[in-house]
């Protein structure tokens, strides 16, 4: 296999492995949208051990953390490593018109759903418009 030797990209990537650490948190890129009635955090985690991801709501704030451990080859002389390892974490405030017992995650082709149910009193609802007349009438059959 043959590669170019640029010592302006090698000089970018000495940097940033002396000012980043391999032990320290990693980037974990989410989406967050929301569709009808629910919440859905999308968080990309390639190359995670599903055993290692753990979501946990504490009253109102989700935390999501996870483990890449780095691969043990004896002997192997790397050319290029530039996949990040190490522990992934991410918290989010929930607001109170979500249903935290009913939160559900799933774990596929390294991406992380959460999916957050709006709570039925936090639902928009339609309120019905009566008149006097109607109101005064109610009260005089339930008298």
């Amino acid at each position: 296999m043959a590669m170019s030797f640029d010592p302006f990209n090698e000089l970018d990537r000495l940097a940033s492995a002396l000012l980043q650490s391999n032990r320290g948190q990693r980037l974990m890129p989410v989406d967050l949208y929301q569709d009808g009635g629910q919440y859905i955090l999308n968080a990309d985690l390639p190359g995670v051990d599903p055993g290692s991801v753990d979501v946990d709501v504490d009253g109102q704030l989700l935390t999501i953390r996870a483990q890449r451990t780095e691969p043990t080859s004896d002997g192997a002389k790397f050319l290029a490593r530039e996949r990040p390892y190490g522990s992934y974490w991410r918290q989010f405030t929930l607001g109170d018109g979500v249903d935290v017992e009913r939160i559900s995650a799933h774990y596929d082709n390294g991406v992380l759903s959460v999916v957050i149910p709006v709570s039925e009193k936090a639902k928009p609802r339609k309120i019905e418009v009566g008149s006097r007349a109607n109101a005064q009438e109610q009260m005089t059959i339930s008298s």
